[in-house]
């Protein structure tokens, strides 16, 4: 499989927290959380639907992804074990949820700190062609070891034509010194109805 890398150097000043280089590269890569990129565990149960995939990622970390009634928990790891211990691995949301195939990497110096997945949230407000309620576009932004993967901010994908931009300027601003279980997530740019699902 094929990724892609995109590097640019950044100054102290455009995201380097306390204690940070004064100058580092910041770059993205990416990878693919698709069924076919990655190893199932197990077989899905038929009965709620529950199933468990391990995927490969970037600089030695799996991405493990569980689904179970209709909703998804996505973590990270040096394996499969230490990803399900994170507290990613328990970040349910209330709604129905699921992930898109791509997983952005973000990494200073070659060292990852965060990843930016885009998810569709599940809006009952308001019904699709088939009946079945519509899907809102969200990105959010997880931290990486050293200290515990956790989700850190939600991009509101419709509200903020830069969403993109926006989860960058988040990972690279504020993964490294997020503390998960003290810190709260931040919604980031203009909220939206994702984001306002999410957040209840």
């Amino acid at each position: 499989m094929k990724y892609l890398t995109i590097a640019t150097t950044v100054a102290a000043l455009a995201g380097a927290g306390p204690g940070q280089a004064g100058a580092e590269t910041i770059s993205s890569s990416y990878s693919s959380t698709a069924p076919k990129a990655c190893r199932m565990i197990g077989k899905p149960n038929d009965e709620d639907g529950s199933a468990t995939r391990v995927c490969p990622g970037k600089y030695g970390l799996v991405v493990l992804i569980n689904e179970g009634d209709l909703r998804e928990v996505v973590s990270v790891g040096r394996n499969r074990e230490a990803a399900a211990k994170e507290p990613a691995a328990q970040a349910w949301f209330g709604p129905f949820s699921s992930t898109g195939d791509t997983v952005e990497w973000r990494a200073a110096d070659n060292k990852p700190f965060a990843i930016i997945q885009r998810w569709l949230i599940a809006d009952n407000s308001e019904q699709d062609k088939r009946g079945g309620p519509v899907s809102r576009a969200m990105l959010a932004v997880t931290r990486l070891p050293p200290g515990a993967v956790c989700h850190i901010a939600y991009v509101d994908v419709a509200a903020n034509p830069n969403a993109n931009a926006l989860a960058r300027q988040a990972a690279d601003e504020f993964a490294r010194d997020f503390n998960c279980g003290k810190d709260s997530v931040k919604t980031i740019g203009q909220s939206g109805r994702s984001t306002a699902l999410v957040k209840r």
